[in-house]
């Protein structure tokens, strides 16, 4: 039996995450293919979150999708027109201020880790 990276003592946390954040315990549709499609989104979406987590992030710690969510998008903002130009304002304190414009710099330089393939 192959070993998975990452699997033992955090398979358990990751399995709470998919059922507590992600909804696994609760989409079981009608028909085979419904639920499969289901699954399938569910799959992509916590492996984009993870993706996210790992190189955007990149946290000492694997932080759940509902802090990932009150840290990253759960921010309060409007947006102002300054000259012609709208310019989104964000509700932050100054030190979180430079934690979240620190993640929009790293995505700038990101290169993603593998290649990707429509086959």
């Amino acid at each position: 039996m192959a070993s998975i990276p990452g699997a033992g003592g955090g398979a358990e946390n990751r399995i709470k995450e998919l059922k507590y954040d992600f909804g696994f315990d609760s989409f079981n549709l009608k028909g085979f293919y419904g639920t499969e499609a289901a699954l399938m989104f569910a799959m992509l979406a916590y492996n984009l979150m993870a993706l996210f987590r790992q190189f955007i992030l990149q946290g000492k710690s694997q932080q759940t999708l509902s802090t990932i969510r009150y840290k990253t998008l759960a921010i309060g903002a409007y947006f102002e027109k300054v000259n012609e130009q709208y310019v989104l304002k964000l509700a932050l304190n100054l030190k979180r201020r430079q934690w979240f414009e620190g993640l929009w710099d790293q995505t700038k330089t990101f290169i993603l880790p593998f290649k990707s393939s429509i086959a």
